[in-house]
């Protein structure tokens, strides 16, 4: 069964040079592109049931190299959830965009960048979301990075690459801080996997861990897009093409408030910033909804409702329960699969009417009342009506923020600290999620 780990990420990227090797043969690239993720979406799903039978996570150092010098691909119920969910939303993606024509982006130029683009991007997301250790997390990140710079400015128009050039900006400070962080918690404890910094992360000072913490948690934040650092991704998101947005608002900053869960539930577990993250989540709620009430353009009201959705997934954390990083685990997957069908409904509404503006857009319910069916269902389940999947979501996040610090959820430990018992994340608070030498238990592959 490890053997099928790497393959969430090496598929894709053999399925990306094969489009580029077919450029020019816009079918053969479509054709490799929907088996590629078709299969990736299979592995998943079977890494995913298998995990659950046996309660153990799998874990792969590659090429057999000894930790803490080899890459490390560590695969849990979390990390395998999302990466079924992210291939069921890149696949369906992916057929709205043949469907709709767009697959090729840019007509001008002779070789279809799209398909290749695309594959890089979901190698990069799937590697995200299986990395054991921060570099490769970085590396997962910079890999969906470049594959976005070239999504987002599609087409070439002068609105795409001045949008494109703050995306890249904002996208490169966030690397720099994140590999920043990375360069000072290897020089502070030689090491930079997960299992074993959550370990060796208390030999630290308490005034070393939260400068640490705070590094992290600011690169990560600019790429989940929490406020005050979410001011790219309004005017970011709206100007690509439909499928592209789909996938950036769905995805991209989710992978952001993954590498946050980590952080929080797995390195610093003893490193209390929950107040900050409250304070911090009920301004990004309050600041997104403003915003999305300011505008006329559906793209940029849907961008501002995102921002806003991120301060819930944030606030589940602030509460730092085990039930409310369940909620807010499930809140994310709600939230993916939402957003992105909002975002290709409105760019079926852009392909019909010719604008996505409320000013001047009018008529649409008689003129296509399917599409304004396929609009209404998950605006409302974003809104958080019963009995959809948003209204159970913040029910259950709200509920688990009234419970806070409930002797039930949380226990002290000898320092006076709070943090999750059981740990969230494992299935079995005696499993080691990854084998050491001389240490824990596990899987390894």
């Amino acid at each position: 069964m490890s053997a099928l780990v790497p393959l969430l990420v090496t598929l894709p990227l053999l399925g990306a040079a094969i489009a580029l090797i077919f450029g020019r043969r816009r079918r053969i690239q479509v054709g490799v592109s929907i088996v590629t993720l078709t299969a990736t979406l299979v592995i998943a799903a079977v890494l995913l049931n298998a995990i659950n039978a046996t309660g153990v996570p799998i874990a792969v150092s590659v090429g057999g190299w000894p930790i803490p010098f080899g890459i490390v691909l560590y695969v849990d119920r979390l990390a395998a959830l999302l990466v079924v969910v992210s291939s069921v939303v890149l696949l369906a993606v992916l057929l709205f965009s043949v469907g709709q024509g767009a697959a090729d982006g840019d007509d001008e130029t002779p070789v279809s960048i799209f398909h290749p683009s695309y594959l890089i991007l979901s190698a990069g997301i799937f590697n995200a979301f299986i990395a054991g250790d921060l570099f490769n997390l970085y590396v997962g990140f910079e890999i969906l990075l470049v594959a976005s710079y070239v999504l987002i400015t599609l087409g070439s128009t002068e609105s795409r690459i001045r949008t494109g050039v703050v995306y890249i900006v904002v996208s490169l400070v966030s690397s720099i801080l994140f590999l920043s962080a990375i360069a000072a918690i290897y020089g502070a404890l030689g090491t930079v996997n997960m299992v074993q910094l959550s370990q060796r992360m208390t030999e630290l000072p308490q005034e070393t861990q939260l400068v640490l913490h705070l590094l992290l948690l600011l690169a990560f934040s600019i790429k989940a897009a929490v406020f005050p650092l979410s001011f790219w991704l309004p005017d970011s998101y709206p100007t690509a093409p439909a499928p592209v947005t789909a996938v950036f608002a769905g995805l991209l900053t989710k992978v952001g408030v993954y590498a946050i869960i980590r952080t929080e539930t797995e390195i610093f577990q003893d490193n209390d910033v929950n107040t900050l993250l409250l304070i911090v989540a009920l301004a990004t709620m309050i600041v997104g909804v403003l915003g999305a009430v300011a505008q006329a353009e559906l793209k940029r009201i849907l961008s501002f409702t995102l921002v806003s959705h991120i301060g819930y997934m944030i606030f589940g954390l602030a509460i730092a329960t085990p039930a409310a990083v369940g909620a807010t685990i499930y809140y994310i997957v709600h939230h993916i699969v939402v957003q992105t069908t909002l975002f290709l409904a409105v760019g079926l509404v852009e392909r019909r009417a010719g604008s996505t503006s409320i000013l001047k857009v009018k008529g649409l319910m008689r003129a296509a009342p399917l599409l304004a069916v396929l609009y209404f269902i998950p605006a409302i389940n974003l809104g958080g009506l019963p009995p959809f999947s948003g209204f159970i979501g913040k029910y259950a996040l709200l509920r688990r923020g009234r419970r806070r610090g409930h002797p039930a959820d949380v226990r002290a430990d000898r320092r006076g600290h709070h943090h999750l018992a059981p740990h969230p994340l494992r299935p079995d608070a005696r499993v080691e999620p990854l084998v050491l030498e001389g240490e824990g238990r596990g899987r390894r592959g």
